[in-house]
């Protein structure tokens, strides 16, 4: 399991210019890195790699204020009537405050829901903490971006 989640973290990590950009905060890009990570193992329905991510006492609010604790949310992970086939997140800023990261961005997902194709765009913004050497997701809120309208049509 620990090569799993690993091997995702290697894989995940952020990739900068060093020409045109300057280069992140060890600590910012480690956030960086477990939010990925978290996209993985959500996308792969793994409760155990989710598990390393979130601490005990998890707070989460989901887009639709469904509150949650971790085990309850870790159940919502792996139900079966939610596929996601991708998750990505975009535009991901991460503010450190000593012990304290605190993540906004926009998490995409696409996959199928109650066997019919679904995309959801959401405002997210987590909070982790340093526990030890490690960080974890304390809490995590979600609101969604409604899907633009369709233009109007001219009559």
């Amino acid at each position: 399991m620990w090569k799993l989640v690993i091997v995702l973290l290697l894989l995940t990590a952020p990739q900068m210019d060093g020409q045109n950009k300057a280069q992140p905060d060890p600590e910012q890009a480690r956030i960086l890195t477990l939010e990925n990570a978290w996209n993985q193992a959500v996308q792969q329905k793994d409760a155990s790699a989710l598990n390393m991510l979130l601490a005990p006492d998890l707070i989460y609010v989901e887009y639709d204020g469904t509150l949650m604790d971790k085990a309850q949310y870790l159940v919502s992970v792996e139900s079966p009537t939610l596929e996601p086939v991708r998750i990505v997140n975009e535009s991901m800023n991460v503010r450190l405050y000593g012990a304290v990261a605190v993540v906004n961005g926009v998490w995409r997902e696409n996959g199928t829901k109650n066997g019919k194709p679904c995309l959801f765009r959401e405002h997210f913004i987590d909070t982790w903490i340093r526990r030890g050497d490690n960080w974890v997701c304390v809490a995590s809120e979600s609101t969604l971006i409604p899907a633009p309208a369709p233009p109007r049509q001219h009559s």
